[in-house]
């Protein structure tokens, strides 16, 4: 092959590469594709990703925050699963201290 065919080769796949991009763009002006408006600024959020964890090599566990509430889930590649739901922040744990009945006078936990 001489230079010039080599030439060629690249100006077809700068072209093809541009049109994908330009159909593309396009596609997205049009609609087409994950809206723009889904994306609520940092602010008013509502879900987030507070901590994910490696189980092994193909399960993690995720711990997702829903307004005030968090969820555990255990993802693989072929299932998901709730482990623990709607569990308390920090701020909402209740501080509990059980009295013992028997009248010694010291606090269990």
């Amino acid at each position: 092959m001489e230079a010039m065919d080599y030439f060629r080769f690249f100006l077809a796949l700068v072209f093809v590469l541009g049109l994908i991009g330009v159909l593309a763009t396009l596609a997205r002006r049009a609609g087409l594709g994950f809206p723009a408006t889904a994306i609520k600024p940092g602010g008013k959020r509502r879900l987030s990703v507070v901590e994910v964890t490696a189980v092994d090599g193909r399960r993690r566990m995720v711990l997702v925050r829903r307004d005030d509430v968090e969820h555990l889930l255990l993802i693989s590649p072929t299932s998901e699963t709730v482990i623990e739901r709607e569990i308390a922040t920090e701020g909402d744990v209740p501080i509990a201290i059980a009295k013992s009945g028997d009248g010694d006078g010291e606090d269990r936990q």
